[in-house]
């Protein structure tokens, strides 16, 4: 498989009793596909599944799969702390008719490269699927170090991998060391670098909200090879990215962005809580300066005439 494009880890609408808005969770791919994203990851954090059951984690891999339909790619999340967990998730992927699998670190277990790399190896080997690996060390606790890429590098499965760390010089060794892994952007406001050493994909939150910014800086970077127009974009969109890496409340935010979209997206499930009237007001102000900007980019290349961003 190969990742090219944006692709929406898509949240979990709920309702105000805190159960799953499955009609809102379809409204939500049907927005996403309809801004022309190129795939949706479900039951990734973002979706917040660490909070669900596992009934209701197989039910939005089944139904998310369904409303989908084959229009774009779906990626199942695996995310557990046990390996036999992960691979009964990797499993419900595969019977609901998911593309590929994201696979993660294991949390709070800290488990060494060669450990981690075994767990890996065996959801990709229970199911024998296209894998994107999640490396996100600052969430699970260990990273997905050297001997962990040479491990897991053996197996043609794994296409590619989504870089959470924050540390340049991890995209330096991914592009250079591990070609066969492609690269794929999961920080945001690193996006522009990503680019620049070959990332032809990025997973993004925020884009759940603002599709249309996100595709149009792949877009640039990517597709046309504007950097220029690129830096452009990427200095719009910074300060929403510096919010959402650096307010610790990175659900919540990526809810009420939808929300006030007019999107049924609902609050977060426990223990966490909706954004405070402060927070809002926050968000409200540079989204609404990026898309401000983002329109006049868009207007300049297009003569005067400016499209909707979000």
């Amino acid at each position: 498989m190969d990742f090219y494009g944006i692709y929406t880890p898509v949240i979990t609408p709920y309702g105000d009793d805190h159960a799953i808005n499955e009609d809102g969770f379809a409204a939500m791919i049907e927005h996403l596909i309809a801004a022309g994203v190129h795939g949706i990851v479900i039951a990734g954090t973002t979706g917040e599944y660490y909070a669900q059951t596992t009934a209701e984690r197989e039910r939005m891999l089944s139904l998310g799969c369904e409303i989908i339909n084959g229009r774009v790619p779906a990626i199942g999340g695996t995310g557990a702390i046990r390996t036999e967990e992960s691979i009964h998730f990797a499993k419900a992927a595969k019977a609901a008719g998911c593309s590929a699998l994201l696979v993660a670190t294991p949390p709070y277990a800290l488990p060494t490269g060669r450990e981690n790399a075994l767990h890996a190896l065996a959801v990709e080997r229970s199911v024998d699927m296209p894998v994107m690996l999640y490396n996100y060390p600052g969430r699970m606790g260990s990273m997905m170090d050297e001997e962990y890429l040479d491990r897991v590098g053996q197996s043609s499965n794994f296409v590619a991998i989504k870089e959470s760390s924050g540390d340049i010089n991890r995209v330096h060794l991914l592009a250079r060391r591990y070609p066969n892994i492609a690269l794929s952007c999961g920080m945001d406001d690193q996006a522009l670098e990503f680019f620049a050493w070959g990332a032809r994909s990025w997973v993004c939150a925020a884009s759940n909200f603002a599709p249309e910014a996100h595709i149009a800086l792949w877009q640039a970077c990517v597709v046309e090879g504007d950097f220029t127009k690129g830096r452009r974009i990427m200095t719009a969109m910074l300060p929403l990215m510096q919010v959402l890496e650096q307010g610790g409340k990175f659900v919540q935010a990526v809810k009420y962005g939808a929300t006030r979209r007019g999107l049924p997206a609902g609050g977060p499930r426990l223990p966490l809580r909706p954004l405070n009237k402060d927070e809002k007001r926050e968000l409200d102000q540079v989204i609404d300066r990026m898309n401000a900007t983002l329109a006049q980019i868009d207007a300049g290349a297009h003569g005067g005439a400016s499209r909707a961003v979000s």
